[in-house]
């Protein structure tokens, strides 16, 4: 019986290494990926709307119109990105959205998939200027066109629910997985605690938002002293941006080593008028 059962379990596993695996673009980390973009993006748009209605949003016209600026500058940059690397269609349900939260106290920022883009005017104090803005929004597009929030409700799934599809899971236990959707997206103030980004997903969107925004027409370097106040952030009780993070020292190593690369990005963009 024992030795029938791990049949059944190896059986399961390899279909799940089969058929439930994608690759991260840029990166090619191959990752967990049980739940289709389609059912992924209108979960997302369902939970942002909820969010946003219950939200106060910014009134304040030049910030609101600064990150709608940058918003749709990165946005245009991951989706030529894509297409240039004959992955446009993994963008089909993209609906591109960004939102000006009102709320000092929270220093965050999220995209969920589908493009719907939230930040917290906590965190423009430590952005500073459009370039700092750039950063983090690079970033957080950089998790969602990466599907972490996806591949983080796969393996959720896979562990909790025993690898059911979204659908059933919806079906048979709605409040755990909207529960689930809400932490893996990193909706709200309470992002990372159930479902964090592992530091493999933050490296990762530490690289391709560099990206993103040095083709967007942003100055990559402005990556590292954006990067650093966030460091300076954290003492005892870290922003919940941080809380699963690369240390500073680390961080800064790496976005020097992914330097040259975004500059060519960012001199490209600059022939191109998009400075």
């Amino acid at each position: 019986m024992v030795a029938f059962q791990r049949y059944h379990l190896t059986i399961f596993l390899l279909l799940v290494f089969l058929i439930g695996c994608a690759k991260v673009p840029l990166t090619g980390r191959r990752q967990l990926s049980l739940v289709p973009e389609s059912e992924l993006t209108s979960l997302s748009f369902s939970q942002y709307d909820e969010l946003i209605a219950q939200s106060t949003l910014s009134d304040d016209p030049q910030k609101v119109a600064m990150l709608q600026r940058v918003g749709q500058r990165v946005a245009a940059a991951a989706e030529q990105y894509m297409k240039d690397n004959g992955m446009g269609d993994e963008l089909k349900y993209y609906e591109w959205e960004f939102n000006l939260i009102k709320a000092d106290s929270i220093i965050n920022a999220f995209c969920m998939p589908g493009g719907k883009v939230a930040f917290y005017t906590g965190i423009l104090p430590v952005t500073q200027d459009e370039a700092g803005v750039a950063v983090v929004m690079g970033h957080e597009v950089a998790h969602a066109i990466a599907n972490h929030g996806g591949e983080r409700m796969s393996q959720m799934l896979l562990a909790q629910l025993g690898g059911v599809g979204l659908q059933i899971a919806l079906q048979e236990k709605p409040q755990q997985t909207q529960q689930l959707a809400m932490a893996a997206y990193g909706v709200g103030a309470q992002v990372g605690i159930l479902l964090p980004y592992s530091r493999t997903h933050e490296s990762e969107a530490d690289k391709i938002g560099l990206i993103f925004s040095s083709m967007a027409g942003y100055d990559p370097r402005a990556a590292i002293p954006f990067w650093e106040r966030m460091g300076e952030l954290g003492g005892a009780r870290p922003p919940e941006f941080l809380s699963t993070h690369p240390n500073p020292e680390k961080r800064v190593d790496q976005l020097q080593e992914w330097m040259p690369e975004a500059l060519r990005y960012y001199e490209e963009s600059s022939k191109a008028g998009r400075q």
